[in-house]
């Protein structure tokens, strides 16, 4: 016997189905490298497996876990 199907509730925030925004945005220096989450500063509640994040080839990176989004500020001129 099939399951019943449960419709999706509708999408009223105007994001794409399915994708989460980042749940927050941290600035973080070049000496915060190498980038690691969750940093030490953050809250017990939404700890997680620790993960190192790769800036190589963009300026920005989202946590898998979290959703957390890392951004490298850029040096000083």
């Amino acid at each position: 016997m099939p399951l019943p199907h449960k419709p999706e509730p509708e999408n009223r925030s105007g994001s794409t189905p399915g994708r989460t925004s980042p749940a927050e945005t941290r600035e973080i220096e070049p000496t915060d490298l190498p980038l690691y989450c969750p940093r030490d500063d953050m809250t017990l509640w939404n700890h997680h497996p620790r993960v190192y994040l790769t800036l190589e080839d963009c300026a920005a990176v989202l946590c898998p876990y979290c959703g957390t989004r890392y951004i490298l500020k850029a040096p000083a001129p």
